[in-house]
């Protein structure tokens, strides 16, 4: 087969030629003179292709692509490959829903910014640091409720998650 391919581009840039012509002149006798010139200017494309050899690249390729997918249907290694592949795929998908909702995190109290500034105070401090990180969450509330403005929608929320 590989010493029919060199004939094989250019005879099939010459038959896409000969469709596109007759395509063209429909759009002619259709669309008028402009329309017609543009699809001959298309339709000689496929001849120019042929005969630079571009056609003879273009069949190997479709050879190539028809023979990877027939050993796809039938090569179970192949199969193994693409179950892999979509796991990548499901646990990239899971990773980043983890991530948008704040899951996932390295800390084992479940991350959060609270957890992570009482640990780092009762590091500094021992048991007056984790007091004091105590007394400071229990001051944040204590100005949002009475410091004039309203967070009660906050606070609404927060009661609503556990958090109070």
């Amino acid at each position: 087969m590989p010493e029919q391919l060199p004939i094989a581009g250019p005879m099939l840039g010459a038959a896409l030629t000969v469709v596109g012509l007759l395509i063209s002149w429909l759009l002619w006798r259709r669309k008028g003179a402009a329309a017609g010139l543009r699809g001959i200017s298309w339709s000689l494309l496929p001849l120019a292709a042929g005969l630079m050899g571009l056609m003879t690249i273009l069949w190997r390729l479709v050879g190539d692509l028809v023979g990877f997918f027939a050993s796809l249907v039938f090569n179970p290694v192949v199969w193994a490959g693409l179950v892999l592949l979509g796991l990548a795929v499901v646990l990239w998908i899971v990773s980043g829903v983890m991530r948008s909702r704040g899951g996932g995190s390295s800390s084992p109290s479940g991350g959060g910014r609270k957890a992570k500034d009482a640990k780092d105070a009762e590091k500094a401090g021992g048991a007056g640091g984790k007091q004091a990180a105590q007394g400071e969450v229990g001051a944040g509330t204590q100005q949002a409720s009475g410091g004039g403005e309203d967070f009660s929608d906050v606070e609404e929320l927060l009661r609503k998650h556990g958090i109070e």
